[in-house]
């Protein structure tokens, strides 16, 4: 089977990869938009893009299976929240939905975003690395390397190829 990962992000592509190496796939990665801000602030924009991307990466290629991966933020009455969503698109256009964890940015980084920067130049600037975000990410910073931005995105690879296979089954049953 080959799947497509609508994205050429390590951190993104290496969480599919490293999840599904059992199932003796072949893998394209391609650069799919994700037609929504660089910085998504909500849930909403931030499944709007996983959706595109996934759709993307579907059109793009020859595959039968197709994820795309967005990270954003989402604001709540608790603060301003990073959150991750995942798709995953099947050729005959069935489709699975995933969120991941949700965590609290710290009030300085917070005040950036709301002030229009992404996520991903906030935390080079803190780190003094500008390749953040392909490795671990926010999440991984501010839970001492404890979770990395791989991890995060691997567990919806899991959610999302989870609902895949169960599907399979209950079309056999």
């Amino acid at each position: 089977m080959i799947i497509a990962i609508g994205t050429k992000n390590p951190a993104k592509v290496h969480a599919v990869q490293d999840s599904l190496i059992r199932e003796g796939h072949t893998f394209v990665c391609v650069k799919a938009k994700s037609g929504v801000s660089p910085q998504p602030f909500s849930d909403l924009e931030t499944l709007e893009g996983a959706k595109n991307r996934a759709r993307h990466a579907l059109a793009m290629t020859d595959a039968d299976l197709a994820f795309g991966l967005e990270g954003g933020v989402q604001e709540t009455d608790s603060g301003l929240l990073l959150c991750n969503w995942g798709v995953l698109v099947h050729k005959d256009g069935a489709e699975w939905i995933a969120s991941g964890a949700k965590f609290p940015l710290p009030d300085q980084v917070a005040k950036r975003l709301r002030q229009g920067e992404e996520l991903g130049t906030v935390m080079a600037e803190v780190t003094g690395d500008i390749d953040t975000r392909k490795k671990e990410g926010a999440i991984g910073i501010y839970t001492g390397g404890w979770v990395s931005r791989k991890e995060l995105f691997a567990h919806l690879v899991k959610l999302l190829y989870g609902q895949y296979i169960s599907s399979l089954d209950q079309l056999q049953h």
